[in-house]
């Protein structure tokens, strides 16, 4: 699960070589990665595909992530569906990346909100909303502020498939979380070889670094103070379709979310470049104004 090229959009390969920003996630990235996985979980209903991998990571187990809620978003103008993913804060809220409404060059009409199972097409808890509420000083150009709240009409029963994850508070909220290994999630590509999407949701372990570490693989331009990263050593991340997934710490078996999938390098996901995600605690309180 490896999530470079803005989780879809092309950002740098390089500290020094600058490729192409934004070329449209949902055209890129999205929509192609919804219609395989469709494909995929039609073809291998009856299977568990336990050989998957998420660049480095594994399928996750049933439950094992009950805060992540896959999307599946209807764009303006456009036929097919494009796919990200997202984390329940509240019965009713959850949050996401920015770029996964609108990425500079598509607009989103509708997500469909996807609670409770590990497949996309298929099982749990399906609520459509169109109350989307992106951060101010979101920038698609440069993924700086890559937030949105997303608001359900109605509110979710909480399952032992279905739980709110907690945020950031106290001493967290002023911890860079260095050296701290997080868990991502998500439905995206699982190796820059397999152009198949995950049809079930895959997980990976990854160790933060600093934003000075980050800054040499991607420059300032992109990743602000605002930014966590994390290490690609290894060829491990997030990939294309890990958009606005978590990136969630865990303290004695609590989860706590730090972090939203935003973009990675365009050259592969595989390459050993860092994972870039939305730094949760420099948005709590516009997190907080929405719930």
């Amino acid at each position: 699960m490896r999530v470079i090229l803005l989780l879809g959009l092309g950002l740098l390969a390089t500290a020094s070589a600058l490729v192409e920003v934004n070329t449209g996630y949902h055209q890129e990235i999205g929509i192609p990665t919804a219609a395989k996985i469709k494909e995929n979980e039609e073809r291998l209903l009856a299977e568990a595909a336990r050989d998957e991998r998420i660049v480095g990571g594994a399928i996750a187990p049933a439950n094992a992530h009950p805060y992540f809620a896959g999307l599946l978003i209807s764009l303006v103008g456009q036929s097919g569906n494009s796919v990200c993913g997202s984390s329940l804060l509240s019965a009713n809220r959850l949050v996401t990346a920015a770029h996964c409404w609108t990425d500079g060059v598509n607009q989103a009409w509708q997500f469909l909100v996807i609670l409770g199972s590990n497949h996309l097409y298929s099982g749990g808890t399906r609520i459509a909303t169109t109350n989307v509420i992106m951060h101010p000083q979101y920038v698609p150009s440069t993924l700086n502020n890559d937030i949105a709240m997303i608001l359900l009409p109605t509110s979710v029963w909480f399952t032992s498939n279905i739980q709110p994850i907690g945020l950031p508070s106290g001493w967290d909220l002023w911890d860079q979380f260095v050296g701290n290994w997080a868990v991502a999630a998500g439905f995206g590509r699982t190796s820059d070889q397999q152009v198949a999407a995950s049809q079930i949701v895959s997980h990976v372990s990854l160790q933060v670094i600093s934003v000075f570490q980050c800054q040499l693989s991607f420059g300032n331009v992109f990743v602000q103070q605002s930014t966590i990263c994390t290490n690609g050593n290894g060829g491990v991340g997030v990939c294309g379709g890990d958009s606005g997934g978590p990136l969630t710490l865990y303290r004695n078996g609590v989860p706590t979310l730090i972090g939203i999938s935003s973009f990675v390098a365009r050259a592969g996901c595989q390459l050993g470049h860092p994972s870039a995600f939305a730094r949760v605690t420099s948005f709590i309180n516009f997190i907080q104004q929405y719930m």
